[in-house]
């Protein structure tokens, strides 16, 4: 669709000769900015509810200042996971934006807040079996607040020490949703999926001795979870894990944004 096309629908939903729900359907099908090396989709947010997220792995750091640029110019806060801090420091000075900028280190994210943030909902309980878990939750954690999710952690509660998971049983009432960060054997998912009524999302880590196999241990564990109502992503993928929480949060608002 070229400007002239765009000019005529809009003209058209002026006149009330087209919906504007009509309308919407055929801006979600825009064409994408092509920037040569990637095809940045602008209008996901029509589509999905977030723009495009950045996944920063296996691009230069100027792929990664280039994309992220080209995103903040619709206007739309910016989320990019997987940012080393090279790539950070390098989207902080070519966005001249300290304010709105963040890189979090820990999570190895970064975002750029443009919108006026709206009052978050429901509450989306983020926990980890140790504190070694914590990047993958964090990154977890980040990617649910950006989307407008109230978010609550819970570090360090893992089955070796189940007392201090069960003295905290009043967040996971609270919880809407629950993602659950694990390592080694991974069976705290299935654990917390035994307390409680409310949808688990289980997020296997890479942490674990030798037999752990980088986290497959934990991921074919609790794809085995006896526990009902327990939902996998794949290892360390936070942001795969908060992205799902956060549309099952919002449902219960009663529908996306």
């Amino acid at each position: 669709m070229d400007k002239k096309e765009l000019y005529e629908l809009l003209t058209e939903v002026e006149e009330g000769t087209l919906s504007v729900d009509r309308a919407v359907e055929q801006l979600r099908d825009l064409p994408y900015a092509d920037l040569g090396f990637a095809k940045v989709d602008h209008h996901r947010h029509l589509r999905r509810g977030f723009p495009e997220v950045i996944l920063c792995e296996g691009k230069t750091v100027k792929q990664v200042v280039d994309i992220f640029l080209n995103l903040s110019k619709t206007g739309h806060n910016v989320l990019a996971t997987r940012a080393t801090e090279q790539m950070g420091e390098a989207c902080k000075k070519a966005l001249n934006d300290d304010e709105n900028f963040k890189y979090n280190k820990l999570s190895k994210t970064m975002s750029l807040m443009q919108e006026e943030e709206p009052e978050k909902v429901g509450n989306v309980l983020i926990i980890t079996a140790g504190t070694s878990d914590i990047p993958a939750a964090e990154e977890a954690a980040v990617t649910a607040e950006i989307m407008g999710s109230n978010v609550q952690r819970m570090f360090d509660v893992g089955v070796a020490g189940l007392h201090r998971l069960l003295g905290n049983r009043g967040k996971l009432k609270e919880a809407r949703v629950i993602i659950v960060a694990a390592g080694m054997e991974g069976a705290l998912a299935s654990v917390v999926g035994g307390l409680v009524d409310k949808p688990v999302i289980a997020l296997p880590t890479s942490v674990g001795y030798g037999a752990s196999f980088n986290g497959l241990a934990a991921l074919l564990g609790m794809l085995n979870s006896c526990s009902s109502g327990v939902g996998v992503v794949n290892i360390d993928n936070g942001f795969g894990a908060a992205y799902l929480a956060n549309l099952i949060n919002r449902l219960g608002e009663g529908g996306g944004k």
